[in-house]
Formats: structure tokens, C-alpha cells, sequence
């Protein structure tokens, strides 16, 4: 099936996701991290664009290919 997500609901999870970021002292982040945070967010909304991102997710190692492919997202 396809999933639902809007372009209110990802900037909503990007918005998110930086608030909890800023929250620590830390200026730089694993791409791990803040996939995580992703996913946490995704999951309360969407469990298959959920399952979708954390699969596709776990596959990239390098933070440019996440970036990338978060910038098509957007």
C-alpha cells in the first residue's frame, strides 16, 4: 500500500527532529541519530512509511547518500 504521509506531516517530523536535537549541547550528529529520531516520529504516524524508511535506512552508510536521499524526500 501507499503510504500517507503529507508535505505538513514531513516538515512537521523535520521541525521535530531539530527541536530534539537542539535540545543537547552537541552541534553535530551521527546520521544514525537522527535517523532514529526520524523513525521514532514516523512510527506514531505511518507504521509502513515507517517500515519503509528504517529499511532503506539502514542501508546507507555514508551521510551524503542519506542527505541526498532526504533532499528528494523534500
Amino acid at each position: 500500500g501507499k503510504t500517507t504521509i503529507t508535505a505538513q506531516q514531513i516538515s512537521y517530523i523535520v521541525s521535530q527532529v531539530e527541536s530534539e536535537l537542539k535540545q543537547g549541547e552537541q552541534t553535530e550528529f551521527e546520521s544514525k541519530t537522527i535517523g532514529n529520531l526520524v523513525a521514532k516520529q514516523l512510527k506514531k504516524m505511518d507504521k509502513v512509511a515507517y517500515i519503509r524508511f528504517a529499511s532503506v535506512f539502514r542501508r546507507f552508510v555514508d551521510v551524503e547518500d542519506f542527505e541526498k536521499e532526504v533532499k528528494k524526500l523534500l
